[in-house]
C-alpha cells in the first residue's frame, strides 16, 4: 500500500514562494519562452515527473510550440527540428539534470558561452536548477497529472 503524501503547501503554507520567485525572475530572464519551455519538457522528462511534463508541455503548446518538436525533444541528437543553439540548451539540460554523472562539461559550457555569452549561461543554469527543484518536489509528494479537459 502507498502511504498517501501531504500536500506541501498545505502542512507548511508559503513553502513554495521562493521556487515562484526564482521562476518568475526566470521567466524575466534573457530566455525566451521556447528556451524556457524546452528546459521544463527535458528535465521533467528525463526526471519521470508527470505532471511537471504535462503542465509544461500543455503550457507549450499554449504558447505556439509545436507538437512535433516535443515528441522529438527526447532524441534532439538526431532531430532536424532544432536549432544548434537549442541542440546545446538541451544538452545543457541533460548534463545538469543528470549533474552525478559527470556534470556539466567543459566542452558543452564553452559552446554555450560561445552560443549565449555568459549571462545567458547563467539564466539557463538557473532554471535548470529550478524545474529540478520542482521536479524533486512533484516525485517526492507523488503529484498527479490532472485528467485532459480536451
Amino acid at each position: 500500500m502507498i502511504a498517501e503524501r501531504a500536500e506541501l503547501s498545505s502542512v507548511k503554507p508559503g513553502i513554495y514562494n521562493p521556487l515562484f520567485e526564482l521562476t518568475d525572475q526566470i521567466k524575466q530572464s534573457s530566455l525566451t519562452t521556447t528556451e524556457f519551455f524546452l528546459i521544463e519538457i527535458r528535465a521533467s522528462q528525463i526526471n519521470g515527473c508527470a505532471f511537471c511534463v504535462q503542465k509544461h508541455t500543455k503550457e507549450a503548446i499554449e504558447n505556439g510550440e509545436k507538437q512535433y518538436r516535443i515528441h522529438a525533444l527526447p532524441y534532439w541528437e538526431d532531430s532536424p527540428f532544432f536549432s544548434e543553439e537549442e541542440k546545446v540548451l538541451i544538452q545543457m539540460t541533460e548534463e545538469i539534470t543528470l549533474i552525478a554523472k559527470k556534470g556539466l562539461s567543459d566542452e558543452v559550457y564553452d559552446k554555450a558561452v560561445q552560443a549565449f555569452g555568459k549571462e545567458k549561461v547563467a539564466d539557463i543554469i538557473m532554471a535548470i536548477a529550478c524545474i529540478n527543484a520542482w521536479n524533486r518536489i512533484g516525485r517526492s509528494t507523488l503529484m498527479v497529472p490532472e485528467p485532459s479537459q480536451n
